[in-house]
């Protein structure tokens, strides 16, 4: 017995005794099939042990090789790479088998070959055909082309020129089918056409497959309604194409055309995979249309089709982006009635629902829940977290979860997010020193954003705004996310210098990060437009605030009012007064100096009745 390895030949021997003691059970001898000898050579770790393992079995007695075991030996020789070998072992079957090597072999050393990327070396194997006096079938020349539109489209149309029509050799739908998918693969729209008509001229009806082929590729590059009149063409357009198109549809938000197709899939009797029927609710949830999201899933689960988590959890958070958070917590007991278990992420946009809607302490009974069920927390649920509860003002429970992600084994893993929503936390509660004070402390986890931001605040204190937009740039460029102190000092710094416009489009960049400006941020503006005499604006401004929430205050109106009654109009300045008082603020004693100061120089709007209303506003402040 050669060299072949002790436990195999023992593991082998032991299942062969198996199968042979239930067959005979009078034999006590190991009667080796083809089968268990070509899954032991497969599962050789060499070719050279898998090359051994061959001769060995030569040797075993009343055992012959046949097509099937030099087919094992062949696949396991192209793995490695061994194509001489495989040469040598083709070259010895007619005389070991009394038959030259079958299809199915060239097949593998076609496929072996292109594992290797050895393209030219693959249509030499027709060569080797011809050598054993077999002409090549259909299947082969099909795996040849197969392996070629996979490196090279223009070699292989070129041997299917050459090598296949010129010997007579039209092909077949797989052929036309491989050719069409290289074409395609590779963009070539055009060509893909024109092969559709050599089909067609040949008296052929393209396949389904063909079709879903090219529509692919046609919706793959914006070409939807080219793709829609392809389908019309088809005589049995098939689920995939279906699927193919309103997929596309939704990429494109044409959720009119998207809905008209599924309800057509729904009516021939197909059911949408798990993708698509995702894509068709995200794209309703994201029109706010969360009814019909559960009425395509209803119908898809109803007709057998597979719902999975990624699909409830598009759905749910359709519900929470309309602050439903509770109707998406129902659906996440739905699911677990029905079998389909929630993952972390099914959480994670229920507390981030929760706390966008202000429920902080469902959120928070959420996350524990994620415990006792089983489901670990990761960075989104921390970082949702903390920025919710930051966002909502209950400082001590985000600096307690930030505490528990810590001690996490993975902790922010060189996030900086929910830092930075501590940050806002303090700073939406007017803490700006504590807020410094945390920033500071973060130097030793972010070191490179702490200094950036530290050398902002130093510049914005100096008023050098040229050297503050410098290190700002520099942190951008290095990837870094402010903090909302690095844009609030920006907002101040520029509209010290009355450049309101690159302030305004901080603040939107502000807003996109998610960091909404408090009053004190809002009245550098003010202050800087009634500076330029923009009091209209300044209004425009503060009608805004009220409108996204934020509530002005003291120094929001003191700079309009001051404007309004040095302009002399202080009419205006009188009702805006007023209505500053019914919203509960006092005026101090600048906005006091300016309104009388105002007052008297218009002596004429003074007079009379105004003068006693404005003496009994003063005792009504006054008793307040």
């Amino acid at each position: 017995m050669q060299n072949l390895p002790r436990s195999a030949i023992l593991s082998t021997l032991g299942r062969l005794s198996v199968v042979s003691l239930q067959s005979k059970p009078i034999s006590t001898t190991p009667v080796p099939t083809h089968q268990h000898i070509a899954h032991l050579i497969l599962e050789q770790k060499s070719s050279s042990q898998a090359l051994q393992t061959f001769r060995w079995a030569s040797n075993l007695p009343n055992f012959i090789h046949n097509q099937s075991t030099y087919r094992a030996l062949i696949h396991k020789l192209c793995s490695f790479r061994r194509f001489e070998t495989v040469k040598e072992v083709l070259d010895e079957m007619p005389s070991a088998i009394g038959s030259p090597p079958d299809e199915s072999i060239f097949v593998t050393i076609v496929r072996g070959l292109g594992r290797a990327r050895m393209v030219r070396q693959v249509i030499k194997v027709l060569d080797l055909i011809t050598k054993f006096g077999m002409n090549p079938s259909m299947k082969l020349f099909n795996s040849i082309l197969d392996v070629l539109v996979k490196e090279d489209i223009d070699l292989a149309r070129e041997f299917y020129r050459k090598k296949m029509m010129m010997k007579g050799v039209s092909g077949d739908d797989y052929t036309f089918g491989i050719l069409m998918k290289g074409l395609c693969l590779t963009n070539r729209i055009g060509d893909a056409f024109k092969l559709l008509q050599v089909i067609k001229s040949r008296g052929k009806t393209p396949n389904t497959v063909i079709y879903n082929t090219i529509i692919h590729a046609l919706c793959k590059n914006g070409k939807v309604g080219r793709a829609r009149s392809l389908m019309n063409e088809m005589v049995e357009p098939s689920d995939v194409t279906f699927n193919v198109l309103i997929s596309a549809y939704c990429q494109e938000d044409n959720l009119v055309q998207a809905l008209v197709l599924l309800e057509k899939s729904f009516s021939l009797g197909f059911v949408p995979d798990v993708v698509t029927a995702t894509k068709v609710v995200g794209i309703l949830c994201k029109e706010g249309r969360v009814t019909e999201a559960v009425e395509v899933l209803d119908r898809v689960e109803s007709r057998g089709g597979v719902v999975d988590v990624v699909a409830h959890n598009t759905l749910i958070k359709g519900f929470c982006m309309l602050r439903k958070t509770k109707v998406g917590h129902r659906i996440l007991k739905d699911m677990e009635m029905k079998g389909c278990l929630p993952n972390v992420d099914t959480y994670n946009i229920l507390v981030s629902g929760y706390c966008d809607s202000g429920m902080l302490d469902s959120a928070m009974d959420l996350f524990h829940d994620m415990k006792t069920d089983g489901i670990s927390w990761n960075f989104t649920t921390y970082d949702t977290l903390i920025r919710g509860l930051c966002s909502g003002g209950r400082m001590e429970d985000g600096f307690k979860i930030l505490e528990l992600m810590e001690e996490s084994g993975g902790g922010a893993g060189g996030r900086i997010s929910p830092y930075n929503s501590i940050i806002y936390g303090l700073y939406k509660t007017n803490q700006f020193e504590e807020a410094v004070e945390f920033l500071t402390k973060m130097e030793r986890l972010f070191p490179r954003a702490v200094d950036r931001s530290l050398r902002i605040l130093g510049f914005c204190n100096e008023g050098s705004i040229r050297e503050v937009k410098r290190v700002y740039d520099q942190m951008i460029e290095e990837g870094g996310v402010p903090s909302v102190l690095v844009y609030v000092c920006l907002i101040q710094g520029f509209c010290q210098e009355g450049n309101v416009r690159e302030a305004f489009e901080l603040i939107n960049e502000m807003v996109d990060h998610g960091y909404f400006p408090i009053a004190s941020t809002f009245n550098a503006l003010i202050r800087s437009f009634c500076r330029q005499g923009k009091v209209g604006t300044a209004l425009k401004l503060m009608e805004d605030m009220v409108g996204r929430g934020c509530l002005p205050d003291m120094g929001s109106y003191s700079p309009i009012l001051d404007a309004l009654c040095n302009k002399g109009g202080s009419q205006k300045a009188v009702k805006l007064f007023l209505q500053m008082v019914e919203k509960g603020i006092l005026p101090d004693y600048l906005t006091w100096n300016s309104m009388l100061l105002g007052l008297a120089q218009e002596t004429v709007w003074v007079g009379g009745k105004n003068l006693v209303h404005v003496n009994n506003l003063l005792y009504s402040i006054l008793e307040s």
